[in-house]
């Protein structure tokens, strides 16, 4: 038995109505549909049809069909019609955009708060990978004692700090001047060239050798790490448990439970990483507590390199036309948005 044209037409009625309602569906509601111009009887023998190859399941002997993860495949492969946003959605999630626009980390966190808003969904951003910095300006800060907060801007905004030891005595005028030294021999440099920096500084430094090792230390650890939590941003934590699938108490804390899991997060929105538009499907997500979500993402770029992720979190029956409509504008926007820190 194959697909053919009166099956698609059926099952992505059905798909399309249970996307709104959550609820199982009959064949009388189709036959209502537009566009879909069959009896109750025809479409109840398709379903058995659509049910015996996987894409239909039935939750009660009397109840309507749902959906299976095989059937959102197809849908999302051959059957999703494309959307557009709209001129003013477009410029409303734009304008909220750029008001955030005066550091990387606001941006980000402005964009999480957009995608989650448009979609209803749960959304996650990785921002820029650390392997692209170059550093921008270096600050040593006086915070106690022989105790300095030394602060690390790249070229794209993104800030690292760390406390480090300084000389007995060393005040806040002699850091300043430091720091500007630092930035002076380290501005828009990558690693290795600040590797490079440092051994000539000191090779040739009569003081503050000490200070100079640690300084290279936490720029390396730093620059060098494959993430923290701070760059994984969150939005619309709670979105889900509006869904009829999440009423359940235990199904809610374990999604809550991968959301406070960075690493995970960030693992799994990497997972694709260079691809335009990614969407996995319950089990294709190979964790437990997401078998009933799909994760939509898709990728942002500061200058020429893919630097970042942006994902939508959501029941497998999500919106996916509008989810990626909504993913492809905030990538493009946010591309812009960054690439003026270079």
């Amino acid at each position: 038995m194959q697909l053919d044209e009166r099956k698609y037409l059926i099952l992505q009625a059905i798909i399309d109505d249970y996307i709104l309602t959550a609820m199982p569906v009959g064949s009388r509601t189709i036959s209502r549909k537009s566009g879909v111009g069959y009896s109750p009887a025809t479409i109840r023998n398709e379903m058995s049809d659509l049910e015996e190859l996987g894409y239909l399941d039935q939750p009660h002997t009397s109840a309507g069909r749902v959906p299976s993860n095989k059937a959102y495949r197809l849908y999302v492969d051959h059957l999703m019609k494309t959307v557009k946003l709209t001129n003013d959605e477009r410029e409303k999630m734009h304008e909220h955009l750029i008001s955030k626009s005066k550091q990387v980390e606001g941006v980000i966190r402005s964009a999480a708060g957009v995608l989650s808003d448009a979609t209803k969904y749960t959304s996650v951003i990785v921002a820029p990978k650390l392997g692209t910095l170059r550093i921008k300006h270096v600050q040593l800060v006086p915070v106690a004692e022989r105790t300095a907060l030394m602060v690390i801007v790249t070229n794209v905004g993104i800030v690292k700090d760390a406390l480090i030891r300084v000389p007995d005595g060393m005040d806040a005028d002699e850091l300043y001047a430091i720091s500007r030294m630092l930035t002076e021999k380290l501005a828009d440099k990558p690693l290795e060239a600040v590797r490079q920096a440092f051994s000539e500084l000191l090779r040739n430094a009569e003081t503050n050798r000490k200070l100079l090792g640690e300084t290279l230390q936490v720029i390396e650890k730093r620059l060098e790490s494959g993430g923290d939590a701070s760059d994984v941003i969150v939005g619309g934590q709670t979105n889900m448990l509006e869904y009829p699938e999440y009423s359940d108490v235990n199904k809610a804390r374990s999604f809550l439970s991968v959301l406070e899991s960075k690493d995970t997060l960030r693992n799994l929105l990497n997972r694709d990483g260079g691809m335009e538009i990614s969407i996995r499907i319950g089990p294709e997500n190979q964790l437990p507590a997401l078998s009933d979500c799909s994760i939509v993402t898709a990728s942002y770029r500061v200058g020429d390199h893919s630097n970042g992720t942006l994902g939508i979190i959501g029941p497998t029956r999500m919106n996916y036309n509008r989810v990626i409509s909504v993913l492809e504008f905030m990538g493009r926007a946010l591309s812009d948005v960054l690439s003026e820190y270079r």
